[in-house]
């Protein structure tokens, strides 16, 4: 999966990195974050970190893994590794961000009924999930700011938060709308750059 980023808007000094980097960057995502968390730690590693590829890249990519089917940060890992180091680049993103929490979760399953009214967990719980509340904060406002730089952006971003948060619209009629007409203004505006 290729965005819309000619190379030579990429970072210029863009690193490569290897398979094992992406193993161990997203096996690290992968054990550290919950929920809608784990979009703002990529963000951070790949982009603030380790400088792999630049905002508008990152923020382009990560549009497109949200109205795509499946797990966001599937998606995302898959896009990462992708541009990155191609087809192996991407099987090792994904694989690196699903293998720790996989056998975290079988290992807990095991033991639930044991530790599930245990009140430090629930505590711990509790506050794990408000740390990923605030990392989805942080990266909704830094891809909004994202989508508000282009003239089309806005608008579209405008819309969609409209249509969803306070006409209460489904979000999939709503995404289905706005797709082609979002996609359609960015190639105007790319046509008009060049």
């Amino acid at each position: 999966m290729t965005i819309l980023i000619p190379p030579d808007r990429r970072l210029p000094d863009k690193q490569m990195a290897s398979l094992l980097d992406l193993a161990w960057v997203h096996g690290k995502i992968g054990l550290l974050s919950f929920g809608g968390g784990m979009s703002g730690l990529v963000y951070q590693e790949v982009v603030v970190k380790r400088r792999w590829m630049g905002e508008e890249e990152f923020f382009s990519g990560l549009a497109v893994c949200q109205v795509l089917p499946g797990v966001n940060v599937g998606n995302l890992a898959v896009y990462v590794g992708q541009n990155l180091r191609g087809a192996p680049g991407a099987a090792v993103a994904l694989g690196g961000m699903l293998a720790g929490p996989f056998f975290i979760v079988i290992a807990i399953a095991s033991i639930f009924d044991r530790i599930s009214g245990i009140a430090w967990i629930s505590a711990m719980l509790d506050g794990v999930a408000a740390a990923a509340v605030g990392l989805l904060i942080m990266i909704s406002i830094k891809g909004a700011k994202q989508a508000a730089r282009t003239v089309f952006g806005l608008p579209v971003l405008l819309l969609t938060a409209v249509g969803v948060a306070i006409f209460h619209w489904p979000i999939i009629p709503v995404v289905l709308v706005l797709t082609p007409i979002s996609v359609a203004l960015a190639w105007i505006g790319m046509r008009r750059d060049v």
